[in-house]
Formats: structure tokens, sequence, C-alpha cells
């Protein structure tokens, strides 16, 4: 029924923005989202931004729930997708801060005889490869059914649907983009610290940048807990079905989160001026190879991604796409962060762009 769901956790691309409400002063950033909505044709969109001069705004463009006049949600929530990965990355990384992980182990020595398949072997790849997307794992969620998104999912099936496919390259030699990897990596820290990721997460990184509307849905959980717009994906018509509630469990370490926009612009902000991991880590985490096939220029660390803004600053950040929801992030270094969301799924590289777009304006003013 859905376009392209099963892919959706792995989009993410990389962005630019600005918003008027008075008549003397326009802000770029509600012009770009009332843009988007109005030409893109976006149910709805939101954006939290703050500015170089410290000021945040909450902004809003579209409708909450298609047929209704019913306003967006001022900061509700939206399920994150793959922007999770950053998250379940910090995790990781704080493990290497207390010795408890190296990032150029093999699997292996944290996941004996779980990597095994046609050109996998967790002896011969790294937890920096997982990190980084060089693993060469093959992607599971190009294997799932459209029509299977709404029954829950062990990890382990999620993996075991990967592992029946032979490696896409050997670990290390190129940069490909894939679910597994951040599968895996849930599992890793499941089995170093003995508790659930969703726990680790929870404990780790949510708490400790102070997250109030940040969760990481329970088992079976199909509903978004607080206020939030209705999100959509579009069928082979254009048409637009409701897929707000649905089992996120497919997305697990690598796209279940639900947050809000300033919740994520909060979080990559504190990620990035060394709020949550030591010197050291934030440093590997900021090691770059070129993303190739995504969007040009960008660079992928370990779980995040640096890019140029159409002003020559350099921002960090991270997107997502699950069915009804696309959101990019972005922060630069001790300075502007913006988050951006839209509740429905591109079907055209213009209304990518013009997400992007908006994050771009926001950053950039």
């Amino acid at each position: 029924m859905l376009r392209h769901a099963a892919a959706a956790v792995t989009a993410f691309a990389v962005l630019v923005a600005a918003s008027p409400a008075g008549a003397a002063t326009r802000d770029p950033v509600r012009d770009e989202l009332r843009r988007i909505v109005a030409e893109d044709g976006w149910p709805g969109a939101l954006a939290s931004v703050k500015g170089r001069d410290g000021r945040i705004r909450d902004l809003t463009a579209g409708v909450a729930k298609l047929g209704t006049r019913r306003p967006v949600p001022v900061d509700g929530q939206v399920r994150i997708g793959s922007n999770t990965k950053t998250f379940v990355a910090v995790v990781v990384l704080q493990l290497v801060a207390e010795n408890k992980v190296r990032l150029d182990e093999p699997v292996e020595t944290y996941l004996p005889r779980l990597l095994r398949g046609d050109g996998i072997d967790g002896r011969h790849l790294t937890v920096r490869q997982l990190l980084q997307h060089t693993s060469g794992l093959p992607d599971y969620t190009g294997h799932l059914e459209s029509d299977e998104l709404s029954r829950y999912y062990e990890p382990r099936e999620l993996l075991d649907l990967a592992l029946a496919h032979p490696a896409g390259f050997a670990p290390g030699a190129k940069w490909k983009y894939s679910n597994t990897n951040y599968v895996v990596l849930g599992l890793l820290v499941q089995r170093v610290t003995g508790r659930p990721v969703t726990e680790e997460i929870t404990e780790r990184v949510i708490r400790k940048a102070g997250l109030r509307h940040t969760y990481f849905p329970s088992a079976g959980e199909q509903v978004i807990r607080e206020r939030h717009p209705h999100g959509y994906a579009p069928d082979d018509t254009g048409k637009q079905f409701d897929v707000t509630d649905l089992d996120p469990s497919w997305g697990w370490a690598a796209g279940q989160l639900v947050a809000t926009p300033s919740d994520l612009r909060k979080f990559f902000a504190a990620l990035i001026d060394g709020k949550l991991l030591p010197p050291a880590q934030l440093a590997e985490m900021r090691r770059t190879v070129p993303a190739e096939g995504s969007q040009p220029g960008a660079r992928y660390g370990l779980g995040v991604i640096s890019f140029t803004l159409s002003c020559g600053r350099v921002a960090w950040g991270h997107g997502g796409s699950i069915p009804g929801f696309v959101t990019r992030v972005a922060a630069i270094e001790g300075g502007p962060a913006a988050a951006v969301a839209v509740t429905s799924q591109p079907t055209t590289p213009e209304q990518n762009d013009g997400v992007v777009k908006v994050l771009d304006a926001a950053l950039c003013q």
C-alpha cells in the first residue's frame, strides 16, 4: 500500500532555512515552511530554531490532519527515524570512554558467532565500521514489504533477514548506508551493559540532555504519546494514507525514537558542543568519510553527518525518514541549531531538497 515504506528509515539528507510574523520583519524559516507546504504538497511542517543570537522559535505550517483546518501543534511529537542512530552512537562512544568497548575491535569480541553469512564474518569487521556504515552488511529494510510494517519484530528477526543476503562489499572497502549496522550496535550495547538498549539510551542520552519529550516506544506501542500531527505516506498514485499509528519495532535501534523538533535541536547542539561525550570520543565521532550517493559534499562520521551550508559554514547533523514523517536536524559548534519535520514521505527530489532548504535557511540567517 505505502510507497517505498520499507526503505524509509534509511533516508537522510543534509540541510537549509528562516520565518515572518510581523509586517516589518520577515522570518525566512517560516517563509520556507509555508512555501514547502504550498508548493511541495506536505500536509504539515514543523521547525525549531535557535539562532546565532540565542533566540528560540518553534514554527509550523500546514494542517495537523488532512481534511481539517486544525493547525499543526507547535513543537509536536514526530517519529524521528534514523536520527535514532545518533543516540545509539553516543551510547556506544560513552562505553568506549568507559573502556568497555573499543572502536577498532572486531564485533566478534562482543557478539561471538552472531555475524556469519555470505561474505559476512564478525571476526573481520569492527565496531567503527558499524558506526560509520563501512561494514558492508546488507540492509534488511530493503527486504521488508510495506504490508509487513504493522507487526512487531524482534531485533534478531531483522538481523536474520539481513544475513540471508550477501555482503555488499568487504569491510572498510567503501561507504554505504545500512540500517543493519545499528541493529547490531543495539545488540552490542545490550551484551556489554546487560541492559536493554532502550534503557541505556534513556539514561545516558535522553535524561542527560534534558529531553522531556523524547522516548523509545515500548514493545507493541503504536500510538504517539503526546500532541502530534498526523503522519502520511503516499501510494503509487500519490494518494495519502494516514500512518500515524504503526508498530515501529522494525526500526529498533536504527530508527524507533519519537521526539519533538525542539528536543532534536537541543540534543544535537549538546552533542556538538561537547556536553554528551568526552573530547576524545567526540573527535572520533567527527572523523568522517565521503558519503557517496547522499547530499553532495556530505561526509559521514560515527553516527553524524557533516556538510557545508550555502553560507559556507560547516554543520553537523543527521536525518530520518519513516512512514509518516521526515526529519532533518543540524547544529553548528557554538552556534545555531535547527530541526525540521514534515508529515509525509518525499516522492520527488524537489520535495526532499525543499526540506533541506528550510534547515539551511535556519542555520545561515
